[in-house]
C-alpha cells in the first residue's frame, strides 16, 4: 500500500478512536449527572426526616402536648415554615406526615408541600417549625386526597391555635396547630393551611418505589432512616403523664 495511504487510513483510524473517546466520556459524564439526579431527591427526603426530630424534641417540652399526642391519630410536621409563605396562596413549607397504627406505633412518613398559612398570622413573624396533630379520622382522610387539600375551616375541619388550647381557652378540635415561633399565629382561635400537595417524588425516592399515601399509611413500608424519628414520637405519645 503506497505510503499515502496508509497515513491516510493511519489518520482516520485515530479520528474514529478519538470520536469513540470522547462519546463514552460523555455518556459517562450523562450516566453520572443521571445518577446526581436520582440521589438529590433522597438526600433532601433524608434530611427533612432528621430536621423532623429536632421538632418533635421541641413537642415533647411543651405542657400537654405528651396528652394530646397520645390521643392523636397522627401528625404533620414541618420543620420549617419560611417567612416568605406567610400569606394568602404563598407557598415556603415542606413537610412529612406520620400516622399512629393501631398498636400505637408509627408509620413511616409520607412527604408533602404546603401553601400558605391564611388565618391569624402575627405581623413581622420570622417562620420557624410548625407541626399539625391530628386528632381523628376525618382530618386523616385530607390526607389521603393527595393533592390540592386543605386543612381549614372551608375544608370542614376545625384547627385550633395551640396556644389557645394550652390555656385552656378552646376546645381539641379537628386539628391542633402548633409553632416552635412564638406569636406565628397570633392570638387567633382557629388558623388554617391551603394547597397541601403530596409530593410524590421524594416519597418515591425515600422508599425506592412508587406509594400512595394510602401505602404508607398501612405501616407496611419502612426506611430504616425513619427510625429514630419513629421512636421519638413513640415516646411521647406513650409516656407516662
Amino acid at each position: 500500500m503506497p505510503v499515502k495511504y496508509q497515513a491516510r487510513s493511519a489518520a482516520l483510524a485515530c479520528a474514529i478512536a478519538l470520536m469513540a473517546g470522547a462519546a463514552a466520556v460523555q455518556d459517562a459524564g450523562a450516566r453520572a449527572g443521571q445518577s446526581d439526579m436520582a440521589a438529590k431527591p433522597a438526600q433532601n427526603a433524608t434530611q427533612r426526616v432528621s430536621d423532623a426530630l429536632s421538632v418533635v424534641r421541641q413537642l415533647e417540652a411543651e405542657p400537654r402536648m405528651k396528652q394530646l399526642l397520645r390521643q392523636a391519630k397522627g401528625v404533620l410536621i414541618v420543620p420549617s415554615y419560611g417567612k416568605a409563605a406567610l400569606g394568602v396562596g404563598a407557598h415556603g413549607g415542606a413537610g412529612l406526615l406520620l400516622l399512629k397504627r393501631p398498636d400505637g406505633a408509627w408509620t413511616g412518613p409520607a412527604f408533602y408541600d404546603l401553601g400558605g398559612l391564611t388565618l391569624g398570622l402575627q405581623i413581622g413573624a420570622e417562620g420557624g417549625p410548625i407541626a399539625m396533630i391530628l386528632n381523628n379520622d376525618k382530618a386523616v382522610s385530607e390526607f389521603m386526597k393527595k393533592n390540592n387539600f386543605a386543612l381549614s375551616a372551608d375544608a370542614g375541619l376545625t384547627v385550633l391555635n395551640w396556644s389557645r388550647l394550652a390555656q385552656g381557652t378552646a376546645g381539641t378540635g379537628d386539628v391542633v396547630a402548633w409553632s416552635g415561633t412564638r406569636g406565628l399565629f397570633g392570638d387567633a382561635v382557629a388558623v388554617g393551611l391551603n394547597d397541601i400537595r403530596f409530593n410524590q417524588e421524594l416519597t418515591n425516592a425515600y422508599y425506592g418505589r412508587a406509594l400512595s399515601p394510602r401505602d404508607i399509611a398501612t405501616g407496611a413500608v419502612s426506611n430504616p432512616q425513619a427510625q429514630p424519628l419513629r421512636q421519638a414520637l413513640g415516646q411521647v405519645s406513650t409516656s407516662a403523664r
